[in-house]
């Protein structure tokens, strides 16, 4: 039986549990690693939405959500909550139009610590400068910007149902930060390939190669190795903070499929058929550590 609070319904049974249900890897405190995933879930408390908000962490949290698929504008989930069937989640935020799109990239393009740092994998932190250039925002800015529909009974909006899928992106966010990017309309490979025509119209290529690293090492405040031969072997304070986003590669052994078979046998098989499946289970090893899961001996 569910009740009537504030006029509105919601169901007070406790949810069906799911069977491998995505979790977030932060069972207490923040959610969300990388700064961009923490300026996410700031965006969203920051909007006011109550107490179906701390109800949507907890089912992030307990797995709840079977599903999640992140396109163009919109997330699409699965959610499962009191009823037999998941409920269906639609988040929708408004792509921008080609025009902002390229003011953005010509922005983006016009620092070239950008493209250093995006081509890496990392969003750098003062991206948003690039959208503002645009008078844009990468961000939603109002919780009237996201327009949402869940199929379950509650009125409220956000439910707790579309508020873990929330928290659950934000871990999204922080395996691919270009996932923010492909919800206002543009995808990694897009974005990467116009920042690199943009950076080539006007310079040439080991220039703009050059350029880039010096730019990158100004941000990053990288000292030049001849001033810190002394101490080049040791860790530092900056490891503490170094952070990686391993993805599975678009193609398998792409390297050794272009070089093809080595010209060394190990008994009856070919070095790199063995190079392959060394290569197979330490990429598996690399992602299983990254999310944080626990390796089997």
């Amino acid at each position: 039986m569910g009740r009537w609070s504030d006029w509105r319904y919601y169901e007070s049974a406790r949810p069906k549990a799911v069977k491998d249900g995505i979790k977030t890897k932060s069972q207490r405190g923040e959610i969300g690693e990388t700064w961009w995933s923490k300026r996410w879930i700031g965006v969203m408390e920051s909007f006011d939405m109550g107490a179906r908000l701390t109800r949507g962490r907890a089912y992030a949290r307990k797995g709840q959500v079977v599903s999640i698929d992140v396109e163009k504008g919109i997330v699409s989930a699965k959610v499962q909550g009191t009823r037999a069937r998941p409920y269906s989640i639609k988040i929708e935020l408004k792509p921008l139009t080609e025009k902002n799109w390229d003011k953005v990239t010509d922005a983006m393009a016009a620092q070239a610590v950008f493209a250093a740092k995006l081509l890496s994998g990392e969003m750098p932190q003062n991206i948003e400068e690039a959208f503002g250039e645009a008078r844009v925002s990468l961000f939603p800015t109002s919780k009237e910007e996201l327009v949402t529909s869940c199929s379950c009974p509650d009125w409220a909006n956000p439910c707790k149902h579309i508020a873990a899928v929330y928290y659950l992106l934000a871990e999204r966010f922080d395996q691919d930060p270009f996932l923010i990017f492909k919800l206002r309309g543009r995808a990694r490979e897009e974005i990467i390939e116009v920042l690199r025509e943009k950076r080539g119209q006007t310079l040439p290529e080991e220039e703009a190669s050059r350029i880039i690293e010096a730019d990158f090492s100004r941000e990053s405040g990288a000292i030049p190795l001849e001033e810190c031969l002394d101490t080049f072997w040791q860790a530092g304070e900056a490891l503490n903070s170094f952070t990686v986003n391993p993805m599975p590669p678009e193609v398998d052994h792409a390297i050794l499929k272009r070089l093809g078979d080595a010209p060394f046998m190990i008994g009856k098989h070919n070095l790199a058929a063995l190079l392959a499946k060394a290569y197979t289970v330490a990429s598996s090893a690399a992602l299983q550590k990254a999310s944080g899961e626990s390796q089997e001996e």
